[in-house]
């Protein structure tokens, strides 16, 4: 082997112990990253917000059997909890809307976008209306049905996205599923009071929340 043949496999030697310490230096850089999210993850742990529906006061509920659709007008109370003392949470999206069965029975009402900061409590009265919604023929006549018995089980659902806040450090989005039963009572059975031309019913329910 001559000098010059040397000197080549030497550099070629040093060119692959500095890539090697690059790569080391870069996947040490991206542990310690990691590490901290994780470490900062098990410190603050965020819990997932309170939800409970309060109210609901119902202007118009009514069952067409023939042409099997429904019309719904009412306002929701609903109240949000961060339970987080040191995280505060940004609502980027919140759609609310109302199902029977599963099924939708009114428009989606969208809240505008807020931030909720440490242990505090937001409160939102959106309207939801759903004028002559089809639905399944069998769920019509279930609802008539529950209605002649004097209860229907009506779910105010709200879905979005949500991002933690932490300093000045905010998440990425995280989807958001939030589910409330309200018992809605007819006839005999009626549990509500008059407000002027609606009928309000406390309920104070609270709410499954996914995130």
């Amino acid at each position: 082997m001559t000098a010059k043949e040397d000197c080549g496999h030497h550099l070629d030697d040093e060119r692959r112990k500095f890539y090697r310490l690059i790569m080391a230096a870069i996947l040490s850089v991206i542990f310690i990253i990691l590490f901290v999210i994780l470490l900062i993850y098990l410190i603050l742990r965020p819990s997932k917000p309170n939800f409970t529906l309060q109210d609901v006061t119902l202007y118009a509920f009514n069952i067409s059997t023939a042409a099997t659709t429904v019309t719904s007008n009412l306002q929701i109370t609903i109240s949000s909890r961060n339970p987080n003392a040191r995280i505060g949470i940004f609502y980027e999206k919140l759609d609310v809307y109302a199902t029977y069965r599963s099924q939708q029975i009114t428009l989606p009402t969208q809240i505008p976008p807020s931030y909720q900061g440490h242990k505090d409590i937001t409160v939102w009265s959106p309207y939801l209306y759903g004028t002559d919604v089809p639905v399944a023929p069998y769920l019509v006549m279930s609802l008539a049905q529950d209605e002649t018995a004097g209860t229907v089980l009506v779910n105010v659902k709200a879905t979005g996205r949500v991002r933690w806040k932490v300093g000045t450090f905010v998440s990425g989005g995280y989807r958001l599923n939030v589910n409330c039963p309200a018992y809605i009572t007819f006839g005999n059975k009626n549990a509500g009071y008059a407000v002027g031309p609606a009928v309000k019913y406390q309920l104070v329910e609270g709410c499954t929340v996914d995130v």
